[in-house]
């Protein structure tokens, strides 16, 4: 949090590549960056023709602290949108209303009792009610105070997010530092996951780390090692002519 610059954000991120897109198969992020022999590698700035983002789950207050906040966990720069742009916040709100956002993998029954950091998540709310909770204990507070997040200045905004981080504030029944690690943690896979889930606008971060994408093969090239694919990425949700299709099961209810 002192220091969030894009090639300090990669740095901490350290196996996003492997664990979030697909293993094994991103390129180095330096070379990414600093070769622009091909259209594949240079910077798409969403910003200029953003659509506008229909929410589905969050309100306006809970949307304007959630697009301030990714945008100060991921800024953008002058190669690379950031968060806000890449449309971070659509992915989170399709997550939370959908199957994800209403637990429908957690076990619901308790005992609710505090769990040592080996067990895991130990609360009784649900994604969709802990942001919910914890955005609306943040926002009454600083209303309080007479700034709301989003109006804060970047320096404030910082500040605050650290006291988040650090853990001791009590949103709601949700310790902070258990909230802001589901923000955080919800932001890099918004960031780098495949658009077809609402974020990565324009495949920006994949083209930010040479990642190529979800191609059908690479036939021609499993037998090579250590080479730069120098192709644009291609989306799971990409017809083979162009065009993003959107999951139509987002949000989806689980079987």
């Amino acid at each position: 949090m002192t220091d969030l610059t894009r090639r300090f954000m990669l740095k901490a991120t350290g196996a996003i590549g492997a664990s979030l897109v697909s293993a094994g198969s991103c390129m180095a992020a330096e070379k990414a960056q600093e070769s622009d022999a091909s259209s594949s590698s240079r910077p798409v700035r969403a910003q200029s023709n953003a659509p506008v983002t229909t929410y589905l789950f969050l309100n306006s207050d809970e949307a304007s602290f959630v697009e301030a906040a990714v945008a100060r966990l991921i800024p953008d720069d002058d190669q690379w949108p950031g968060a806000l742009d890449a449309g971070v916040p659509n992915y989170i709100d399709k997550q939370l209303a959908g199957a994800w956002g209403v637990g429908e993998r957690l076990y619901r029954n308790g005992p609710w009792q505090p769990g040592t950091p080996s067990q895991g998540y130990q609360l009784p709310f649900t994604p969709a009610e802990l942001f919910r909770t914890s955005i609306d204990a943040i926002n009454k507070e600083l209303s309080q105070g007479g700034t709301p997040f989003s109006r804060m200045n970047s320096e404030q905004q910082d500040a605050y997010l650290v006291r988040l981080e650090t853990g001791g504030k009590d949103l709601g029944g949700v310790p902070s530092n258990v909230f802001f690690e589901h923000l955080w943690e919800c932001t890099i896979e918004g960031y780098f996951s495949d658009p077809v889930y609402g974020g990565n606008r324009d495949m920006v971060a994949w083209r930010m780390i040479g990642f190529p994408g979800a191609y059908a093969s690479y036939y021609d090239l499993v037998d090579q090692h250590g080479i730069q694919i120098a192709r644009a990425p291609m989306s799971i949700g990409e017809g083979p002519h162009g065009g993003m299709h959107m999951n139509p099961g987002i949000p989806a209810k689980l079987p």
